[in-house]
């Protein structure tokens, strides 16, 4: 709407072509600081300033390092561990040694089991946040281990089937 206007009172800009810049000039990019970032001295550099970043661990190495979700083991030895320190209880753990040779610590999840020395479990990753050392669930209903009796509720992560349904009339 300006440019009409303005043709108007300058006769003498619409006889000239319009010009349209092909590229806009470059603007420097500047950091938040305007302030230049020191570099290192020598003497920084030789005391260890520049150090990698650390990578960060495995919360389930025996799996991740073999890249399974899931690993087969036989049970070594059935055994309580107590939580640390705000909780108190007993947690059910089983000493378990993987078909990869490693031997690990695994929570048992669910209340009660019926595995002992030489059962066969199928272990999966996922620590025990208040049992020190136990970084490994066993699957509750796979291989040796039965799932939990009579849950009604999170029956899929306890291996537990959906109960019958009562028949009326008969």
């Amino acid at each position: 709407m300006a440019a009409p206007i303005l043709r108007y009172l300058w006769p003498s800009l619409a006889k000239r072509p319009a010009i349209i810049p092909t590229s806009l000039p470059k603007l420097p990019v500047r950091s938040f600081s305007t302030t230049p970032a020191p570099n290192a001295t020598l003497n920084q550099v030789l005391r260890g300033c520049r150090k990698p970043q650390r990578a960060r661990h495995a919360v389930s190495p025996a799996l991740s390092d073999l890249k399974c979700p899931q690993q087969k083991g036989v049970c070594l030895k059935v055994g309580i561990t107590r939580p640390k320190k705000p909780n108190s209880g007993e947690r059910k753990t089983a000493r378990v040694r993987l078909s990869s040779g490693r031997m690990i610590t695994a929570y048992i999840p669910g209340e009660g089991h019926n595995i002992q020395q030489h059962s066969v479990v199928l272990v999966r990753g996922g620590r025990s946040q208040d049992c020190p050392g136990v970084r490994y669930h066993l699957v509750r209903g796979a291989l040796d281990l039965a799932g939990v009796a009579n849950r009604k509720s999170s029956r899929s992560k306890y291996g537990a089937k959906k109960p019958k349904k009562a028949s009326v009339g008969a």
